[in-house]
């Protein structure tokens, strides 16, 4: 099914007078089923959120995400890009009951929001590496869902300006696709800028606490690819896997927040990125070999 959803979403918040703020609570508390939905065929969908400040969710059979829209940005400054991932066990979608049960870091059987993102890019999320620093924007400010309800999950969203030290400012339209029987996101970015000299780009992992173990990362700049598993403590461990094209790889750095594999691009031309995550809890991998073995399997056209 198609969706031509086409809404801006500028400036302040959408929700409503009869909006409830979602109440997130602790995974010690007790796990009622959650509601049945209403339609039990696995698909892949993308929903906007008013009722969770302008949250944009996208999930498939395997995965599910989530990125911040503008009310977050008003009600929770500084909110950010970063993006967002669920570990999840159920092969229907299953965010919006998830949600609706107020208590959307507990496992109610199906999955659960576990992953903490904070200031970090979180699962795949960018920046713009200038001058020892990664300089980010702050949420989406316009989206558009493309596909939802069939085969995949496509969508694209819009981030305003911002600024890259004093010496320019970008921004960027990105278009995101999940297919159904997949964990990875096939992104495709443009960034524009008021001047046209090439930018290196940092697409991000967060730098979880306690700190993941050193034999639990991988970068590996002849393949593009930057891995992350872990940390492991309750409810499980999510591992990460970020793809890039290997001929735009300069290198790899670590932030406070990140790990960051490196890339050059240029202003006003399309890049391609992949990035894959899984949870241990969800039966698909048992562990970080399972996943890695996964990622090292696939190919990936850029």
């Amino acid at each position: 099914m198609v969706d031509l959803n086409r809404r801006v979403v500028l400036g302040g918040s959408l929700l409503g007078a009869a909006a409830t703020p979602v109440v997130a609570q602790t995974a010690h508390e007790p796990a009622a089923p959650l509601a049945p939905p209403e339609d039990p065929t696995p698909r892949a969908v993308v929903h906007f959120a008013p009722e969770r400040f302008d949250d944009l969710w996208w999930e498939n059979d395997r995965i599910a995400h989530r990125i911040y829209g503008p009310a977050l940005q008003a009600q929770e400054p500084p909110s950010g890009s970063g993006v967002d991932v669920w570990g999840k066990k159920t092969r229907v979608p299953f965010m919006q009951r998830q949600m609706a049960s107020g208590s959307y870091h507990v496992d109610h059987g199906e999955g659960l929001d576990f992953y903490e993102v904070g200031g970090s890019r979180g699962c795949g999320g960018l920046g713009v590496w200038y001058d020892n620093k990664l300089w980010t924007s702050r949420n989406f400010a316009t989206y558009r869902i493309l596909d939802t309800g069939g085969d995949a999950a496509r969508f694209e969203v819009d981030y305003a300006p911002w600024p890259v030290d004093v010496i320019r400012k970008v921004s960027e339209t990105r278009r995101v696709e999940l297919p159904m029987g997949s964990n990875f996101n096939r992104i495709t970015s443009t960034l524009t800028s008021d001047t046209a000299e090439p930018l290196t780009v940092g697409i991000g992992i967060a730098r979880r606490r306690p700190a993941t173990r050193a034999n639990n990362i991988r970068r590996e700049k002849e393949r593009g690819r930057l891995d992350v598993w872990g940390p492991e403590a309750a409810p499980g461990s999510i591992g990460i896997s970020v793809l890039v094209d290997p001929k735009s790889v300069v290198g790899f750095v670590d932030d406070f927040d990140n790990y960051l594999i490196l890339a050059e691009v240029q202003p006003g031309v399309p890049f391609t990125y992949y990035v894959g995550a899984c949870w241990d809890g969800g039966g698909d991998f048992a562990g970080r070999d399972a996943w890695w073995a996964h990622v090292d399997g696939r190919a990936f056209t850029f």
